[in-house]
């Protein structure tokens, strides 16, 4: 049997990269010398968020699958893939616990300020006087933007804080105990914390705006965990710069790595570098499932997490 060669477009653990090139040839697409190479790629591995459009499919003939190291998808041009006959999976499930811990860690953390308090533990400034009074978490009411599997499992969190849960959604749950609103700009007018999980792309892009922002209103929090894309980032600084909102928790922006200066210098946000999934338990799990899909995918069995979209797509 012809080895598999494989394309690698980001950044990716190591632990996942060793074990990749156990079982396949693998190309870095940042240093390739031989450029019949990507003639004989035939599958794709790399995160959510980096871009594999239909300019960089156009250059590689052969693929017939792009693993995705992540449960978001939002780089990947997934009508262009399948107008190819090209499969899309990604690695759902196994992540879930972990971003919702996240998420309640930066809705304590906003509303208690603690990295604010442990910075004026450390200047000494104690000994001037007590730090301010916060906003207390328990009991207060929480909207959530999105309210899939992760969103569920921070429900099941904060409902231990006897938080009051809302939400909005494409279309109402009947099955759930939490009040729906028919959008996040009415969702955010009824609430003290609004928290995005919904997943990146075109459908969701800028749906957290200005308006939204004012209508949660100066006593109120923003929390994201989903995708720097789906707010409006200029709107959210310029609603922290004059008060608009109380303050916000963010693990994911939309320039990612590099993050504006006018969000770092915010003094009422916490900011943390896109790991709510980031533990060694859940990175290796997910590293499994990008390995279990490529072997599934080339042994012929059905793929284990395929994108939605492509549920169903006959790829042999």
């Amino acid at each position: 049997m012809e080895p598999i060669e494989i394309l690698r477009v980001s950044n990716l653990h190591t632990f996942l990269i060793d074990d990749l090139n156990k079982a396949y040839i693998v190309h870095d697409h940042n240093h390739i010398n031989e450029p019949d190479a990507l003639k004989r790629v035939v599958a794709i591995v790399g995160e959510g968020e980096t871009k594999i459009d239909r300019k960089l499919l156009a250059l590689m003939p052969n693929v017939k699958i792009i693993s995705v190291f992540g449960a978001g998808y939002e780089g990947v041009d997934v009508h262009a893939a399948i107008e190819r006959g090209i499969v899309v999976t990604h690695t759902p499930g196994v992540l879930n616990n972990d971003v919702a811990d996240l998420a309640m860690g930066l809705l304590i953390s906003v509303s208690r300020q603690i990295p604010q308090a442990d910075r004026f533990v450390r200047a000494g400034d104690w000994v001037d006087g007590p730090y301010d009074l916060t906003k207390k978490l328990s009991a207060a009411k929480l909207g959530m933007v999105g309210l899939g599997r992760i969103g569920q499992a921070i429900a099941k969190r904060a409902s231990a804080f006897d938080m009051k849960i809302s939400y909005t959604a494409r279309t109402p749950k009947a099955e759930l105990p939490y009040l729906y609103y028919p959008s996040a700009k009415a969702l955010a007018a009824e609430v003290d914390f609004l928290l995005a999980i919904v997943p990146g792309g075109p459908t969701t892009k800028a749906m957290i705006n200005k308006e939204v922002f004012e209508a949660l209103g100066p006593k109120g929090y923003f929390i994201n965990v989903s995708s720097g894309s789906v707010v409006d980032q200029p709107a959210l600084i310029k609603a922290l710069q004059d008060k608009v909102i109380a303050g916000a928790g963010l693990d994911v922006y939309n320039d990612e790595p590099r993050i504006s200066p006018e969000i770092r210098h915010l003094s009422n946000v916490v900011l943390t570098p896109h790991m709510a999934s980031g533990t060694f338990e859940t990175r290796r799990a997910m590293a499994d499932l990008v390995l279990a899909n490529l072997s599934a995918y080339f042994e012929g069995t059905k793929l284990p997490t395929p994108v939605p979209e492509c549920q169903g797509l006959i790829t042999k």
